[in-house]
């Protein structure tokens, strides 16, 4: 079926005519432009691919009659197909374009109406209401405007629409909603700026198809998104047109600020937050706000250095420290940019550090806080100079402190004994600050070096000792004896390693420090430390020598690997030569017992009776072990003969060698009886023979000895006897009684056996009082070591001039200084002394200004 029509010359029609056949067969829909011609071409031919339809009747029929032109037939497919074909094929109905002229002007009023609707919906958007018409219909209406070719008209009244809406409406109500305060403005213009978000939005989805077909495409325009962030941005951030909230607003951010920096309650989180989000977004951020906050910034480190520079320095640092930390937490809590809190820190670092250098750097507050141990506030102290770069200009007042403390220990003569004690928990205190407070640096360390060797050989140490040597190297080899002989038992608390010293030593392959043999070597290791200090180690040679002997011939090492781990430390650090009397003592230990045992073979080969007397003698070379002074003693008569006995032995062993008998270091096993029981005590030959006087007077009713009769008895006299007595009579543990009592001995006492003596213990150690270092003997060591200085000061100049020939008398001193600085420090004087000594002694003579060799 045929009928003519006319088409408007503007193209297709919008709202095409539909019909629908309701016979059996196909129904063709035709929209065309011009009269339509029958056709015999099909849609449903299977090469022919099928357009897509879109969900709205009239919209698809537009498309479709671009899609065929003149003429467009659709063929239903959706009924299956039937044997009955009385046309030979599928029944079609055509039906023709049927528009009239009236219909151009439906078409005008149809996008009038369209532009209308959408004119509507954004005033209903900006009142926060919902538009009259559906989003679905309005998005349509906006892509027919766009297809009718009107988009940049429809554009133009979109963003004077939404520009006309904020420069009056949302600036005049932000005005309305906010207070007189800057945090007020900024709390309604926030409110303002997610409205507008969330109607910009709103806005997006009804003009998208204009957003994707013509505003992607066309650098002149911005896109929806951007026209409203730059709208909001130039209204209310930036134009100086009318009221501008712009100004008040970025103030309320920066007073937002202050008030979480002065701890005030007003402060909003939140709002501070999301206010940052805003201007990220807005884009005026760095532009606008951060210049504005970097100077209010500025303004309260100011203020904040100026009231902290009156507190004490502990105050000022924690002060510091706790406000850079709020400073940083709220860069990265409130989306402040990296650069913001880069040039914010820098500001902090140069006006709360820089500025006051002087005061975080000042001697006697840092001494103060080295002398509390405070490791947290020189952390933090450390922590800040190191955030300037200035953490070296620390090490001038942290070496001075050292040189002043540790002088003031070494020169204690009231706690001499407690001397090394002192500076090792001092030199551990340093190093624990080292560690956990100046992240171990290697600068710090070495100047602790530096200082502990400038203070441990300052010519004050030995004037205030009035020792001529080194103090400190006695009271070193005094602290290792103590070490070796009583392990860690005899140490303080403070001084045993930590949690972290363990984890470093495991990690750099040592033993563990818990361990208590890895321990007591690493204390060794401490004490080795402060002896590296010492230029005059001849000194603690001599005591060390002293104390070993000791220690040998008394049984009293608490560890022998711990003894030869010494000695092989000794022998690292200084050479052999250092250790070769010291090793020889520990050969001649060896030697004796293999002495003894041949001895008692030799007893048993010669018929010699079983005495109930065990002797044992230790035979040392003289030139190996201390001197030790020769004392007379009345030995008892079995001991007397076992000694004459092994003398006689010896002689006819070794010809030529001579015994010389030091009985002050002899110790014995006397048994003894007392009314509760018998008991044995550990005791020296002169405390044996003392004892054994009174077996003589057992039997007497009055059982008592003067002075006097001990004294002949026994062939001691003076301070030995009167040591010896003291021990017996005024210790702890007293097997003697003295009459009168008292603590000190005078020869008008008289003594008697305690028969009340009791003690858990069978076997009874009584102290050994006359093996104690007196203050004489403590002295000639010193004079001692002095005077074999000298005798090396000589030796180094022959053997300088031997080799020179010739040389000038500073030249000379330099190169003796140089030679024996490693035994101990010479003065300049005694090195011209002794040139003097051995040119009277023909060794050199003068010519000129110079010395010369005599051969």
């Amino acid at each position: 079926m045929h009928s003519p029509a006319s088409s408007p010359p503007d193209g297709p029609s919008a709202i095409p005519s539909k019909r629908k056949s309701t016979g059996t067969g196909t129904t063709t829909t035709t929209t065309s432009s011009q009269p339509v011609q029958q056709s015999s071409q099909r849609l449903s031919g299977p090469d022919h691919k099928r357009p897509k339809f879109n969900s709205y009747p009239d919209q698809g029929v537009s498309r479709m009659s671009k899609v065929l032109g003149k003429r467009l037939e659709i063929v239903d497919l959706t009924r299956p197909p039937t044997a009955f074909q009385p046309h030979k094929g599928a029944k079609k109905l055509v039906i023709k374009n049927l528009r009239t002229t009236s219909q151009a002007n439906d078409l005008a009023k149809y996008y009038d109406a369209t532009k209308q609707e959408l004119v509507e919906a954004l005033q209903a958007i900006f009142e926060q209401k919902q538009p009259r018409q559906p989003l679905e219909r309005l998005y349509r209406g906006v892509e027919d405007l766009c297809r009718h070719g009107v988009s940049k008209e429809l554009y133009e009244t979109l963003r004077e629409r939404c520009e006309t809406y904020i420069k009056n409406d949302v600036r005049r109500s932000i005005q309305a909603e906010a207070g007189s305060s800057n945090i007020d403005m900024l709390r309604s213009t926030y409110k303002h700026w997610v409205i507008w978000n969330a109607q910009s939005t709103t806005i997006r989805s009804v003009f998208s198809y204009l957003d994707r077909s013509f505003l992607l495409s066309n650098k002149d325009f911005q896109q929806i998104n951007d026209m409203a962030i730059t709208l909001f941005r130039r209204i209310v951030f930036v134009s100086s047109q009318g009221f501008n909230p712009g100004v008040k607003t970025l103030d309320g951010m920066c007073d937002l600020v202050d008030y979480d920096r002065r701890g005030d309650t007003r402060f909003d989180p939140a709002l501070l937050r999301d206010s940052i989000s805003m201007l990220h977004v807005l884009n005026i951020y760095g532009k606008s706000f951060e210049p504005r906050f970097l100077k209010a910034s500025k303004r309260y480190y100011e203020e904040f250095a100026e009231e902290q520079s009156s507190a004490s320095l502990k105050s000022y640092i924690s002060g510091c420290e706790k406000l850079l930390a709020r400073e940083d937490y709220r860069c990265n809590a409130y989306n402040f940019d990296s650069t913001t809190k880069r040039q914010m820190m820098d500001d902090a670092h140069f006006l709360l550090i820089n500025n006051y250098s002087e005061k975080l750097l000042d001697g006697g507050s840092i001494n103060k806080l080295l002398d509390e141990n405070a490791l947290e506030s020189m952390k933090a102290l450390y922590d800040l100079l190191r955030l300037s770069d200035i953490q070296k200009r620390l090490k001038q007042p942290w070496e001075e402190y050292i040189k002043e403390a540790g002088s003031a220990i070494v020169n204690d003569t009231s706690r001499g004994d407690e001397m090394v004690v002192r500076l090792l928990e001092f030199r551990r205190s340093l190093d624990l600050m080292i560690r956990d407070a100046f992240n171990r640096d290697d600068e710090f360390t070495y100047s602790m070096r530096q200082a502990f060797g400038s203070f441990i050989n300052d010519k004050k140490v030995m004037s205030s000792w009035k020792t001529g040597t080194s103090k400190v190297g006695e009271m070193i080899a005094k602290y290792i004896d103590m070490l070796l002989r009583g392990g860690l038992k005899t140490l303080p608390k403070s001084l045993l390693s930590d949690t972290k010293d363990r984890i470093d030593a495991q990690r750099s392959g040592q033993a563990a420090t818990g361990d208590e043999d890895a321990e007591l070597d690493r204390q060794l290791d401490q004490a080795l430390e402060l002896f590296r200090f010492i230029e005059g180690k001849d000194v603690f040679e001599a005591f060390y020598k002293q104390d070993l002997a000791r220690r040998l011939l008394m049984g009293r090492s608490a560890s022998a690997d711990a003894e030869r781990s010494m000695l092989a430390k000794l022998k690292n650090e200084c050479g052999s030569n250092f250790t070769h009397n010291l090793e020889q003592m520990f050969k001649d230990q060896q030697i004796a017992r293999d002495e003894m045992t041949s001895y008692k073979s030799w007893c048993e080969g010669n018929g010699h009776a079983k005495s109930s007397l065990d002797l044992s003698v230790n035979i040392l070379s003289a030139a190996a072990w201390p001197t030790y002074p020769d004392t007379q003693l009345s030995l008892p008569d079995d001991v007397a003969t076992q000694i004459e006995r092994f003398e006689a032995y010896y002689i006819n062993k070794h010809t030529g060698r001579r015994l010389t008998w030091k009985h002050s270091l002899a110790h014995c096993v006397v048994k003894a009886r007392f009314n509760k029981g018998s008991k044995e005590l550990l005791v020296s030959a002169y405390q044996a023979v003392v004892l054994t006087l009174f077996n003589q007077i057992e039997n007497q009713p009055d059982g008592f000895l003067s002075y006097q009769q001990i004294a002949d008895n026994s062939s001691l006299s003076g301070p030995d006897l009167d040591r010896t007595l003291q021990s017996l009579a005024c210790g702890k543990i007293r097997v003697l009684t003295k009459r009168p009592k008292g603590r000190d001995v005078h020869p008008t006492d008289t003594f008697t056996v305690n028969k009340t003596f009791t003690d858990p213990k069978y076997r009874v150690k009584i102290n050994q009082i006359q093996l104690k270092e007196t203050k004489e003997e403590n002295q000639e060591t010193h004079e001692r070591v002095a005077q074999d200085r000298q005798f090396e000061c000589q030796a180094a100049i022959v053997r300088i001039m031997k080799s020179r020939k010739t040389m000038t008398h500073a030249n000379l001193v330099a190169e003796v200084i140089n030679q024996t600085k490693s035994r101990g420090a010479i003065e300049p004087a005694e090195i011209k002394k002794n040139i003097e000594k051995l040119i009277e002694k023909d060794y050199l003579e003068r010519e000129g200004g110079a010395y010369t060799y005599l051969a």
